[in-house]
This record gives C-alpha cells, structure tokens and sequence, in this order.
C-alpha cells in the first residue's frame, strides 16, 4: 500500500502547484511582451552589419540551426542596425546578377554592378561551452514512471534538475579597418527559463526564420537567452559608433596608373618626388579639384593629379 499511497501523494500535490499556476504566472502574452522588451532598441541606426557564422558549427551538435538567424531577429527587432544578407539571400542575388551578365534578363531590371550595400560591420555569434546535460537525473521521466501516466511525466518535465547551461560570445569587427570594436558575453541556465518556457512563449519568433531547435528545445531557449544578454550589452558597448562609418574610416588607398609626380601644393609647381606605375598612395581626403593629397609608402605627404591613379583593388 506505501507505492499506492506516494502515488498518490504525488499526483495529489502536482494537481495543487498545476492549480496554482494561473493565479502567480503571467499570461503567454505577458511573457511574450515581457521578454520582446528585453531586446535594447537604438535611437539612430549605427551603420551597416552583416552577421555571418563562426568556423565552428558547434549548433549541429545539439541539433540546432544556425545561430545567425537568432542574432538577426534580435538586429531587425533592434532597429540598431541595417541588416545585409550574406548567406542564401545573397546566394540567390549572385545567381539573378549571373543572369543579367549574360544577357537573359528582360531590358529595364535595373540589375548590375555598384548596387550591392557594402556591411561596414561584421557580427560572430559563437559559443564559449554549453552544457546539455551536466548533471543531476530527469525527475519528470522518474515520477512519469512511477505514476505510469506519459502526461504527468511530460508535465513535471518542465523542472527537472539537469542543467542546461550556455555561455556564448558576440564579436563585432570593423569591415574597413579589421578592428575588434566591441566583444561581449551572455550567460543562461535553464533555470532562467522558467515553469512556462515549454509552452513557446517569446520563442515563436525564431519559428519561421530558419532557427531551427531554438524555439521548442530547452538548450535552444537557453542559448537564445544567453545570446539576448550578450546583445543587449553589446548595444550598449556600441552607443559611441560614428555617424557616417565608410567617412570616419581611413580613405581606401589608390595606384598609380600613369606615371607622374608628387607636388609640394596643389598648383602643380614644386615637385615632391617622382611616381611610378603600381606605386600605393594613401588618400589624406584634402582635395582641390582634380589635385588630391596624398601620402606615399614611404610617409611623403604631397598632391597629385586623380587623372593619373585609380582605386587599389
């Protein structure tokens, strides 16, 4: 009669803390605002920002999908940056380009060359360690199996002891000058979750994006926690990011393209030097009509004819 009466007992009391739910959680429209308000949104858009995988696919170990379709929803909920597709969406525009280069397109598409946004950032979301399953056993498969009922097991799943935990890493670099500008880290366990996180709230918007086993895995939720602190800190890392990013950055370098000389001033009469085909020379952004200065390999500042150079490629 005891494993009757602890049968009992059990059931008994997951009936009163079911029962008790409604009154203290919030509903999943709640939760859902709740946690969408989380995502930090920016006053000014911040540039250009291009989010790409890491080396490693660590995701497909835990039967998951690509990490960059959850960072992409937390930029476009955002509004800190403009988001450019370099992955399938960009695919797909290489092969309609493909298409207007050889001619099959219909006249009029408007589709060639020097339309492409450059990304004036790059945005790696990658992970630091997880931990599907660190330790402890999985009390909702041990009582289910006591009680013998697959719906009360299922249900007390939803706090079970093994800890799922996650730690990630976001790094945005600057396309221009390759410099790191900002590197945060987010951390989430599965007891960030909470009792209603199984019932996909805030999840469903990683559903349709192609974050596959974020929205209805328990690591994926916690991954995507993770990911939302690091975000959040990683916008407020980046409040002091120039208005304009291609002007604040160092002007590209330029070759010589016919042979000419490097001038003292731009009225062309003192020169500085002689300037071979192919020879580097590094934009000041100082200009006067055709004349522009420049500075040379060796660190000789002075003013040359744009007729003669060309963009360095």
């Amino acid at each position: 009669m005891i494993p009757s009466r602890l049968t009992a007992a059990l059931i008994g009391g997951l009936a009163v803390f079911a029962a008790a739910q409604p009154a203290t959680a919030a509903s999943a429209q709640e939760q859902r605002a709740q946690k969408t308000a989380q995502i930090p949104q920016c006053s000014r858009n911040l540039g250009t920002i291009a989010v790409v995988e890491p080396e490693s696919n660590w995701w497909t170990q835990n039967q998951l999908g690509s990490p960059t379709s959850v960072i992409k929803v937390f930029v476009n909920r955002s509004r800190c940056f403009t988001l450019l597709d370099r992955g399938k969406g960009m695919a797909a525009a290489k092969a309609e380009r493909e298409l207007a280069s050889g001619g099959d397109l219909r006249p009029g598409s408007n589709l060639g060359k020097g339309q492409v946004k450059a990304a004036d950032y790059v945005l790696v979301p990658d992970l630091v360690a997880s931990n599907n399953d660190s330790s402890g056993n999985n009390i909702g498969a041990a009582l289910g199996g006591l009680v013998g009922n697959r719906n009360v097991g299922a249900l007390i799943g939803g706090i079970n002891i093994k800890r799922k935990t996650a730690d990630v890493v976001l790094t945005v670099t600057d396309v221009r000058s390759s410099e790191q500008l900002a590197m945060t880290e987010g951390h989430a366990s599965k007891t960030d979750l909470g009792w209603g996180a199984g019932a996909g709230v805030f999840w469903g918007a990683f559903g349709g994006v192609g974050a596959t086993g974020y929205n209805n895995t328990e690591i994926g939720q916690v991954i995507t926690l993770a990911y939302l602190q690091a975000y959040t800190d990683l916008v407020a890392q980046l409040g002091g990011l120039p208005a304009n990013a291609s002007e604040a950055n160092v002007q590209q370098a330029v070759s010589m393209q016919k042979p000419g000389r490097l001038f003292a001033a731009p009225d062309g009469k003192t020169a500085v030097r002689p300037l071979e085909v192919g020879m580097l020379l590094y934009p000041t952004g100082n200009k006067q009509g055709v004349m522009w200065e420049v500075e040379d390999e060796l660190g000789n500042k002075g003013w040359v004819s744009s007729n003669l150079f060309g963009l360095a490629r």
